[in-house]
């Protein structure tokens, strides 16, 4: 027992029972991504603070909870579209509890009746990738930019609304996959070459400037020695 509730002491035991209500109340924890499956876009997520037991002798003990299977994972997004991002075992994650027992919606989604009486319970987590402790924090955070980043900085896009501009780091390469791409709405300069593959279509790759191809165009005004040739046409 323990010694406060000996106490003639209205106060200290209504403050009791209600921190006896509250440890019972479960609304958001840090913890870790076990596993992930992409399919039903839920992970097994690990508490990431013990818990604390009384033992027969009323001494104390921590310990682990329970793993916690199918919490649904949370994706950024809205209007038809969303922001997601590899999850992988390890990863830090924050775990939020409904205040409502969530197993229908979570089934079945719309608006659901109530049909379980319990509250901020441990069996209702939602996970959010995303909050880190400082062991595992990022570095070189910008602070005058928006980024789209690899969490070691190597890879990203950045928008900068002060400069207005966009940039790409891509140390691997970029691809785009469109049937048609309208890019430029200004002058484009390019410090490398430009090649036009092959396997662009089947007739082979070219580079028009108008109509004029630049793999098939002819010249006119052609003559033999060090004359110049007239201007290409199409």
């Amino acid at each position: 027992m323990d010694d406060r509730q000996r106490y003639d002491d209205l106060e200290e035991v209504f403050r009791l029972a209600i921190n006896g209500l509250l440890a019972n109340a479960w609304t958001g924890i840090p913890g870790y991504i076990v596993s992930f499956d992409p399919a039903s876009v839920t992970a097994t997520v690990q508490i990431g603070i013990q818990g604390q037991g009384e033992n027969p002798d009323g001494s104390t003990s921590q310990s682990n909870y329970p793993v916690l299977e199918g919490v649904p994972v949370e994706f950024p997004g809205g209007g038809g579209s969303r922001l997601t991002f590899p999850v992988a075992p390890g990863d830090e994650c924050w775990i939020a509890f409904s205040c409502r027992a969530m197993g229908a919606w979570k089934a079945s989604g719309g608006i659901q009746p109530t049909n379980d009486p319990r509250m901020h319970h441990i069996a209702d987590a939602v996970c959010r990738i995303g909050p880190m402790s400082q062991a595992n924090k990022l570095s070189n955070v910008s602070t005058s930019t928006v980024q789209l980043r690899s969490a070691n900085k190597e890879t990203y896009i950045e928008l900068d609304p002060t400069g207005q501009i966009v940039n790409v780091v891509a140390p691997g390469g970029m691809t785009i996959t469109a049937p048609t791409l309208h890019l430029i709405n200004g002058a484009l300069t390019v410090d490398q070459t430009i090649t036009a593959a092959e396997t662009i279509s089947s007739s082979g790759g070219d580079v028009l400037a108008g109509s004029i191809s630049l793999t098939n165009h002819k010249h006119t005004g052609v003559q033999s020695g060090s004359s110049v040739t007239g201007p290409p046409e199409g």
